[in-house]
């Protein structure tokens, strides 16, 4: 492989990306504005994938007023009365959209319509494969069943999260991203919370210091405050309009290539399936570069295995 230019491997689609828990509490605001205590006139289902029950039926939430809205991992859960719960996953593609009353679903990507006595609550999913799902369930039982488990960062205490952390072991990218463990962290926010926290992300959970999981907590609640808070000020009284996990203003994820804001070097990538974890070699691995999948297994021993072997590789042949 020696003298050869390595052509890297194309990003994910950059469009199939998960709200996560800041993008969750910016609808969660838009929704309360909107919604809480007005009436739920009827649900207009365009897709029959989407209602994953039957038992409630839909048409018992019919009528019913809005109480309250919450957030269930990285679920909307929308309370109404006698004890009635929406349950709404947008899993990757799913958006939401707030419009006039009686608004027409899209043909193209419609999958239902909330009318409420305000206006009305567009669902759309982009894509073919439909993986967003709509659940009716009554009292708290019904809705604790559709809670993964994991521990709120923003308000669990720092035992908790070493609790949590540590119970079993994982890479800290799993770890941050199971929903047993954690609730509303997905693939963008656990690649800044672990450059926030200079720790790499294929280091063990049970290997790390004391120290290290009091950093790697901190930087959790900062990052996921900030950037709530920050969507929240952008949304301001409107309606979110694009949520999306790749923000120029981000420090590492979905930035490959480009400088790390806190060192200047280049953000490096590891692409698995559809996802892809991005890193700062210098910030978090002490300069090395980990291995991707894709590339590793065409290079095999000539994998690179600092920043500068890996630049070197790139370079076209004969460019010194």
């Amino acid at each position: 492989m020696a003298g050869r230019h390595v052509q890297m491997v194309m990003p994910p689609d950059r469009l199939a990306v998960m709200p996560e828990l800041p993008d969750i509490e910016s609808y969660l605001q838009a929704l309360r504005a909107r919604t809480t205590g007005e009436t739920l006139s009827r649900v207009r289902l365009a897709s029959p994938f989407l209602l994953r029950s039957y038992d409630p039926p839909i048409e018992a939430t019919t009528g019913l007023r809005v109480q309250k809205l919450s957030r269930l991992g990285k679920r909307i859960v929308i309370g109404l009365e006698s004890d009635f719960f929406l349950v709404l996953h947008l899993m990757i593609a799913g958006r939401l959209a707030w419009k006039a009353a009686d608004a027409k679903i899209p043909r193209r990507n419609g999958l239902a319509a909330f009318d409420f006595s305000s206006g009305t609550l567009l669902l759309t999913e982009a894509g073919s494969t439909k993986r967003a799902s709509l659940f009716v369930v009554q009292g708290a039982a019904g809705l604790g069943a559709h809670d993964p488990g994991g521990v709120d960062v923003l308000t669990c205490d720092a035992a908790t999260f070493h609790e949590r952390l540590t119970a079993s072991n994982h890479t800290l990218k799993r770890a941050l991203t199971d929903p047993r463990l954690f609730s509303g962290i997905g693939n963008a926010y656990s690649d800044e919370i672990l450059h926030r926290a200079r720790l790499s992300p294929v280091t063990l959970t049970q290997r790390l210091q004391a120290d290290h999981v009091t950093q790697l907590f901190e930087a959790a609640r900062a990052v996921l405050v900030e950037w709530r808070d920050r969507l929240l000020a952008e949304t301001g009284d409107g309606f979110p309009k694009k949520v999306t996990a790749f923000r120029p203003d981000m420090a590492v994820h979905g930035r490959y290539g480009k400088p790390c804001p806190a060192c200047d070097a280049p953000i490096q990538r590891i692409v698995y399936a559809r996802r892809e974890t991005n890193y700062c070699a210098r910030c978090q691995t002490k300069g090395k570069v980990l291995a991707d999948r894709a590339l590793s297994t065409l290079l095999k021993k000539d994998w690179p295995r600092s920043l500068e072997a890996l630049e070197a590789l790139r370079r076209p042949a004969g460019e010194t």
